[in-house]
């Protein structure tokens, strides 16, 4: 029974969060719990449960006597990797997207630079061996092969930077990467320049050349970026 009670709160957070991040409920909008439970068909323990993980996520608030009510989008957080799936998988994917290429762009190559500065042996070869796997992977439609290794070497950089807020910034680059190819932004293969460059990124960091890390880093997020203006409207 308990099992099947959090299989019913995921399925309503799967349909409240999305209408919420596609503003089919824009900010503002009263979302009242008896109206829920008969729409969806579940108890009020289950969309309580729905609704708490929401307010953590800063989507909805609860008032008593006003109900469940949707927060503006600026109080949002946005870096919630729950938030950010339900936003790529939407209408404002291409903003979202571009948004989140640029927040990349201003933290990976400083942390690719920390890196080449801080990381530990064992970091260094972590990082090669996912490098090497991209361009194992590269060719042959394998994306999801490739995906593996691209989350991979991206968390490493972030991790090995020594800074705890690039590390915690790992699940947000994951979801970016996954988005991309979950939602077909991507080439068929990879970019071989692309998959070039995180190899020579790797080889910096295990050199301790951190003006290269940092200049090799900043190609590939503008990169990434270039991409996006060709695969998104």
């Amino acid at each position: 029974m308990a099992s099947q009670g959090r299989g019913l709160h995921a399925k309503l957070l799967a349909c409240l969060g999305p209408a919420i991040t596609s503003g089919e409920y824009p900010p503002g909008t009263v979302l009242r719990t008896d109206e829920l439970e008969q729409r969806f068909e579940v108890s009020r323990t289950v969309v309580r449960e729905a609704v708490r993980v929401l307010e953590s996520m800063h989507l909805v608030e609860s008032r008593r006597r006003v109900g469940v009510t949707v927060r503006p989008t600026e109080e949002w957080n946005v870096f919630d990797p729950q938030v950010i799936r339900w936003r790529l998988a939407g209408s404002d994917q291409p903003r979202q997207l571009r948004s989140l290429t640029v927040l990349r762009s201003a933290v990976e190559p400083i942390a690719a630079r920390l890196a080449a500065r801080l990381a530990s042996p064992e970091e260094c070869a972590e990082l090669t061996r996912h490098a090497l796997g991209m361009v194992a992977t590269s060719r042959g439609q394998q994306l999801e092969c490739y995906l593996v290794h691209d989350v991979a070497f991206h968390r490493v950089i972030l991790r090995s930077s020594g800074n705890e807020m690039f590390a915690k910034l790992g699940d947000v680059v994951a979801e970016v990467l996954t988005g991309r190819t979950e939602h077909h932004v991507m080439f068929t293969d990879p970019d071989p320049s692309a998959v070039t460059l995180h190899v020579r990124v790797a080889e910096a960091v295990r050199a301790r050349d951190e003006e290269e890390a940092e200049r090799l880093t900043r190609e590939i997020t503008i990169g990434a970026m270039a991409e996006l203006d060709v695969l998104t409207p």
